[in-house]
């Protein structure tokens, strides 16, 4: 916590405003609207997944569309696809920069025009608090007719070329503010987006999509994902520490690299004007070159109750998709086989860093 929600939570009990719908709502869309660059419309949601859930119905996917999307990913980036009926089509890295791959999407897109069998929506990840390639997927699906819905969950704070904040992309972007995100509302997301008239469809389908009448009138069949006040209020004081949390990221990052660069070890790339927020720092272990392997540092920092994870397994690897389309050289796969992400919170000690870097030099020295 940053010290500024207990202040906002107390006015909002004052109000009297607990449930969904509140100032404390309308504030934290309009606080996130201003920090991206003010002119879009911000509807506060219950989840990530729930934006993306709107997001594709209000882009009309339906039964048996596809959706094209990157496959190295949460799960949560890939089950509204489900929830519709459609079906998603997997997409590989640019080694370059750890997000999709533009030009292979572009080089199946023109197949794809060519079969008459174009995506209804393309998903692309904004990986580990790295913006995709904005410019490259607009122009692609501004040419093709195609919806495009970026995954800005861990990117908020992050920037793309020209100072152009992450989650400002496309028809519509998507926002976590889930308790392990750079900010959280204890759980939450937002939809973004520049069209008004989905940030209104938005918000009739997450209010149970009640029509306007005295009683209760449904025209068709709507959700309860509306963000509470409170957890608003919640968001509202973290926003005020949303620039130093990017800072203390980029830091930690940075010293990971500075201590830890050697043969054998690569940390995610940051391609010219971009600005990652680092929401994790995420790097790959070659066994070959460094003599130790990814597991053998994860289980030796388990060993003494650090807690550090593999990259993100690749949706199509997933046994709830085997079989799935899958374009890509595999570069996710190996990402995923020798990929790592080190403790980062922005909480996250001097000492307790100097913990894990050590370590891992220590059982580096053992074995060389």
């Amino acid at each position: 916590m940053s010290g500024h929600e207990e202040a906002h939570v107390a006015q909002a009990f004052v109000s009297n405003f607990v449930a969904p719908l509140g100032p404390q709502l309308d504030a934290f869309e309009d606080e996130v609207s201003q920090n991206l660059g003010g002119g879009l419309h911000c509807v506060g949601l219950s989840s990530g997944s729930a934006a993306l859930h709107l997001a594709l119905r209000i882009a009309g996917v339906g039964p048996g569309d596809e959706v094209w999307v990157s496959s190295m990913t949460f799960a949560g980036g890939i089950f509204p696809v489900n929830y519709l009926g459609a079906r998603p089509v997997f997409f590989d890295l640019d080694p370059k920069s750890w997000t999709v791959d533009v030009n292979n999407i572009a080089q199946q897109l023109e197949g794809a025009a060519r079969d008459n069998r174009l995506p209804k929506a393309i998903v692309p990840t904004d990986l580990y608090g790295q913006s995709v390639d904005l410019d490259a997927l607009e122009a692609l699906a501004a040419q093709y007719g195609i919806s495009l819905i970026v995954d800005s969950a861990e990117s908020l704070g992050a920037s793309y070329k020209r100072g152009r904040m992450a989650g400002t992309g496309g028809d519509a972007a998507i926002l976590s503010f889930n308790g392990n995100k750079i900010i959280t509302t204890s759980g939450g997301g937002m939809l973004v987006t520049k069209h008004k008239g989905w940030a209104d469809e938005a918000r009739f389908l997450a209010t149970q999509a009640r029509d306007p009448a005295p009683h209760y009138e449904h025209s068709t069949f709507g959700y309860n994902y509306r963000l509470s006040n409170i957890c608003a209020a919640i968001g509202l004081g973290q926003m005020a520490v949303l620039k130093d949390r990017v800072s203390r990221r980029r830091a930690i990052f940075e010293r990971y690299r500075a201590e830890l660069s050697r043969p054998g070890i690569t940390f995610m790339p940051e391609p010219d004007g971009l600005r990652s927020s680092r929401w994790l720092t995420a790097l790959v272990i070659d066994p070959d070159e460094l003599g130790v392997s990814r597991e053998d540092i994860r289980l030796m920092l388990l060993k003494h109750e650090i807690e550090s994870r593999p990259l993100w397994k690749p949706m199509h690897m997933q046994p709830l998709y085997t079989g799935t389309a899958y374009y890509g050289s595999g570069v996710d796969e190996r990402l995923f086989a020798q990929g790592l992400c080190l403790p980062s919170g922005s909480d996250m000690s001097d000492d307790q860093q100097d913990e894990v870097i050590g370590r891992i030099l220590q059982l580096l020295d053992s074995t060389n």
